[in-house]
């Protein structure tokens, strides 16, 4: 069974009072997204591989660790999703982004996907799926459906806030994925909105309605 990681570090979770506050702008909103990104990147990147080298500092040679050998890829589902990309690539410039799209089709209510571009090497790269709202976790378990089909064998996802539905389903369709997440709260509304949760990390993030 894939870990459920919570990223319990108080910078993450100052960060993530202030975006979760109804009074916060998209401006702060954006920038907080980014920054709790970045820092979350360190706890999803702990277990990649290293090897040792020899460095000449100015003052002798030394062993030290760097990193080899796997090649990291981003997927942000749109359109929250992005809002999470720059602060990852902060940390890791060299990942190449993809792109996933999905709506809800209104007569069945399974995610449909209308857009999707990745890497050519998407096989050999380890994914991270981004999206800040792991909810029902619909859009997240088709979003690594679809990846898993268009070749992908490595996948980890990467939300902000999650309800215990949305990691209960990704686990159910999806048991090897690692999930890591800043907070697990409550409970999904009627409205299927993460409660305490942020509200709509689209609309937030965007300042649209």
């Amino acid at each position: 069974m894939g870990r459920v990681v919570v990223v319990d570090h108080p910078l993450v979770q100052h960060k993530l009072a202030i975006l979760r506050d109804e009074r916060t702008g998209a401006k702060e909103f954006r920038e907080l997204l980014e920054e709790i990104s970045m820092l979350m990147a360190y706890e999803i990147t702990r277990d990649l591989p290293t090897e040792e080298v020899e460095v000449k500092t100015p003052l002798a040679t030394c062993k030290c660790r760097m990193l080899v050998g796997k090649k990291i890829g981003l997927v942000p589902i749109l359109r929250a999703g992005l809002g999470m990309v720059n602060g990852v690539l902060r940390l890791i410039p060299a990942a190449k982004v993809g792109h996933i799209g999905l709506y809800r089709d209104p007569e069945t209510h399974q995610p449909v996907e209308y857009y999707c571009k990745l890497p050519p090497d998407t096989g050999e790269r380890e994914l991270i799926v981004l999206d800040p709202m792991l909810a029902t976790g619909g859009s997240a378990a088709a979003a690594i459906q679809f990846l898993k089909e268009k070749g992908a064998r490595q996948i980890k996802l990467m939300a902000l806030v999650a309800a215990p539905e949305g990691i209960r389903r990704v686990q159910e369709q999806h048991p090897e994925v690692d999930i890591y997440v800043a907070a697990v709260d409550w409970y999904l509304n009627e409205h299927a909105y993460i409660v305490p949760g942020l509200g709509d990390a689209g609309d937030r993030l965007f300042g649209t309605k």
